[in-house]
């Protein structure tokens, strides 16, 4: 079965106070869920339209495991938290195999 990955590239930053709190909500959410993060910070270099801000990997033993955490009670209230803070794009994408 192939893994799952959160995948967040942060464009802005409006709020970092506000941002780290609902680093620790989504840090919470997604160990209970069995994810486990394997890249977060500054990225050490960009190229084309890459913005050289925060970057977040988060892999997870499967695909479902990675959707059902994003749909987990506690990550959607960690992303109340996040509201505004930040212009990010996220994604949730399937690992090779």
């Amino acid at each position: 079965m192939a893994k799952g990955y959160w995948v967040s590239a942060y464009r802005k930053i409006n709020k970092p106070e506000q941002v780290q709190e609902y680093s620790k909500l989504a840090t919470e959410a997604i160990k209970e869920h069995g994810g486990r993060p394997l890249v977060r910070g500054t990225a050490a270099m960009t190229q084309g339209y890459g913005i050289k801000e925060r970057t977040v990997l988060i892999e997870f033993d499967s695909l479902d495991q990675a959707i059902a955490t994003f749909n987990s009670a506690k990550y959607q209230e960690a992303l109340k938290v996040l509201g505004d803070a930040c212009e990010r794009d996220f994604r949730i994408v399937e690992g090779i195999a």
